[in-house]
């Protein structure tokens, strides 16, 4: 090691803020402690709370309620794609209608047409075989 550039070990005496005090060995002469091992609650057991100036209580009161409003933005939005869904679905189903509806009016359209074109070809067909009949009367004679 090189000389000179190290500091004094000495004895030290230890004052705990409960006041508990020991002696050890260090760099300085005292120390002072705010807790040690007769006031800690972990080593003694009890419940001795530390919190100073509510950083605990700040802290909840910063982001304990942001879990809850984070599942509420949430459910707010499955609710409205739920609602999105049900009214596409309503369009979709409201557009297959009106489009049958439109079919059926071609489709009876359609019919009516071909019963108008079946009645006209019926019709010529009796005006020919009268014509045939006529004309067949007037051979005859």
């Amino acid at each position: 090691m090189k000389q000179g550039i190290h500091p004094d070990y000495m004895e030290c005496t230890v004052r705990c803020s409960c006041g508990n005090t020991w002696t050890t060995r260090a760099t300085v002469p005292s120390m002072r402690l705010d807790l040690c091992d007769k006031c800690h609650p972990f080593y003694t057991g009890t419940q001795k709370l530390v919190d100073t100036g509510g950083r605990v209580q700040r802290f909840a009161d910063k982001f304990g309620g942001a879990a809850a409003a984070q599942l509420a933005r949430a459910a707010a939005a499955k609710e409205a794609r739920a609602k999105k869904a049900a009214e596409a679905a309503a369009a979709k189903k409201a557009a297959a209608e009106a489009k049958a509806a439109a079919k059926a009016k071609r489709a009876a359209e359609f019919a009516k047409k071909a019963e108008a074109e079946a009645a006209k070809k019926a019709a010529e067909e009796a005006k020919a075989a009268e014509e045939a009949t006529v004309e067949a009367e007037e051979a005859t004679e």
